[in-house]
């Protein structure tokens, strides 16, 4: 093993994070450019692509997103590299938790469905893949995604936002966590099935936990309800609207990904505390536009 990685999406949060924790841990990072470089050539002589291409504000997933899946499976065929791909919990609906690769995928939504089809064009294309799968993104610097720009975007007044049931736990992962993670399980990589579903566990909290948490060393904030009406209102004219407006659901189903399988491979991975994670959203995202960099 060369320890080369090519990162796709190296500007977002995903490929941002993991283009540091790859550095720090000594492999050599290529990134990619797609007004000059070719895709099957950039990835010669790499062991990992990590895709982390996502069109932001879920801008046209049914028709990009398999596009990329294929370019990247082509890719990883003509290098024989293994692909790692950031999963979300889209695929699961509602089904009942904790969510994990032995849980039913019966996507409730279009862009579930569409994650659901491009893992199982990796899975069928006989390429080595894991697919690290994770709740809502958390980041400690670089592009700050849901819970910066929408729960804390009025943090500085006082107020903290619910997009939902303020009491229902949800799944979260933070991305050094995360993006350290990847790097250890590619010392197991060669032990895993081509293609490998593994959800990483994170952190599990409820926009009341963020709340007291914050409380405690900010002093007290007002709980305020997202106007879902507003993205009602805007979703004939705004494709963000009309697509966000889809995962709200996501905001009142309890749920946590099970981290039986990624506990058996990296038993001696420790998370970050909570009151870090809490602290690092806190310096991204405050008072930004709504424009989300999606899983």
């Amino acid at each position: 093993m060369t320890q080369t990685v090519l990162i796709l999406g190296a500007s977002g949060s995903a490929g941002h994070h993991a283009k540091q924790a790859f550095q720090t841990a000594g492999w050599t990072v290529r990134t990619f450019n797609r007004k000059t470089d070719t895709l099957p050539d950039a990835a010669l002589g790499c062991d990992v692509i990590l895709n982390a291409w996502n069109p932001a504000n879920y801008h046209n997933w049914a028709g990009i997103l398999p596009k990329i899946t294929q370019s990247v499976i082509h890719a990883a065929q003509v290098s024989g590299a293994l692909v790692v791909l950031p999963g979300n919990v889209y695929n699961f609906g509602v089904e009942p938790g904790p969510w994990s690769h032995e849980t039913p995928q019966t996507a409730c939504t279009r862009k579930g469905k569409v994650r659901k089809d491009i893992e199982a064009m990796y899975a069928a294309a006989g390429i080595r893949t894991i697919v690290l799968r994770a709740g809502d993104f958390v980041s400690s610097d670089g592009p700050a995604n849901v819970i910066g720009k929408l729960i804390l975007k009025d943090f500085h007044k006082g107020r903290i936002t619910t997009l939902g049931d303020p009491d229902a736990p949800r799944a979260h992962a933070y991305l050094p966590d995360w993006a350290r993670a990847v790097v250890a399980l590619m010392d197991h990589a060669d032990a895993l099935p081509d293609f490998a579903d593994i959800s990483f566990p994170g952190h599990t909290f409820s926009t009341n936990d963020l709340k007291l948490e914050l409380e405690r060393t900010h002093g007290p904030l007002q709980l305020t309800q997202f106007p879902w009406w507003s993205m009602s209102l805007a979703a004939p004219f705004w494709e963000l609207a009309r697509e966000f407006r889809e995962m709200r659901y996501l905001y009142d189903h309890p749920h946590q990904l099970d981290g039986s399988l990624f506990q058996r491979l990296l038993p001696d991975f420790q998370m970050s505390d909570f009151s870090t994670v809490a602290r690092a959203e806190l310096r991204t995202g405050q008072g930004q536009s709504l424009q989300l960099q999606t899983a």
